[in-house]
């Protein structure tokens, strides 16, 4: 079955009043598409997300919509929720629904039920009760999946979510997000400084680097020769046990 478009850039300049961040953006995002945003810090990724959210205007082009209801679900970096305040988990997943209910209404049974689902859904309904401050990375990280899951979105959008985990837990979340874009079906935009933490779960690289923008299947952005040009140095995409290996060097 051919996917649906939902979000279209062609031929766009992004950027803030006259400093222009990236030209010629040509990308398309399909319902249920997978996609892992790649770059480092600097190099335009959060650019690019402001003007799929609708928050930033292109400076030449269009970004179109072709969906009358497009729902995001924002997952932040961990360390950017205030840990001074005494929130458990579910109220941190409870402000989910603040979007439907409004910020200053109490929420209802209905809405405390609903949290609950969410944080069932990431295997964490046993710390519903538990300060968000002491829960462990990875049980942060899915609070904060469930939040997002809290608005009801067709759209995920991840931002760094492994950012200081050990090894286990990157695999965990990982696997997690992967599961969510297939039993959910939704569409999920993953963003990552690494490219070997995405190489192997999503599967549309949209990389965003010297200067460079890049769109297309993993096999086609991760191969050696691709990597080799963009980075001007050797680099070699490997398999080992299934999976995807990035080694640069001779």
């Amino acid at each position: 079955m051919e996917k649906k478009p939902l979000i279209e850039l062609k031929n766009c300049t992004l950027g803030y009043g006259s400093k222009t961040v990236l030209q010629n953006i040509d990308c398309t995002i399909f319902e249920n598409d997978f996609i892992g945003l790649v770059g480092p810090n600097g190099s335009g990724k959060t650019t690019f997300l402001r003007s799929v959210l609708g928050i930033l205007k292109p400076l030449s082009g269009t970004c179109s919509r072709n969906s009358d209801k497009l729902d995001f679900g924002y997952v932040p970096q961990k360390e950017h929720l205030d840990t001074i305040f005494p929130f458990t988990a579910l109220e941190v997943v409870l402000m989910g629904t603040y979007k439907n209910i409004g910020m200053f209404a109490n929420p209802k049974r209905h809405d405390r039920e609903w949290a609950h689902e969410c944080l069932k859904h990431v295997g964490i309904e046993h710390l519903e009760k538990v300060l968000f401050k002491n829960l462990s990375g990875g049980q942060k990280q899915r609070t904060l999946i469930a939040r997002a899951l809290a608005t009801r979105p067709n759209i995920l959008i991840l931002d760094e979510p492994t950012n200081g985990m050990d090894l286990i837990s990157q695999k965990s979340i990982l696997d997690l997000i992967a599961e969510l874009h297939v039993k959910d079906s939704l569409t999920i935009i993953m963003v990552s400084h690494l490219l070997n933490e995405v190489a192997n779960y999503v599967e549309k690289i949209v990389l965003v680097e010297n200067n460079a923008f890049q769109v297309g299947s993993v096999d086609q952005i991760l191969s050696g020769a691709n990597l080799s040009k963009l980075y001007s140095i050797p680099v070699h995409v490997d398999t080992l046990r299934g999976r995807n290996v990035i080694q640069v060097g001779e």
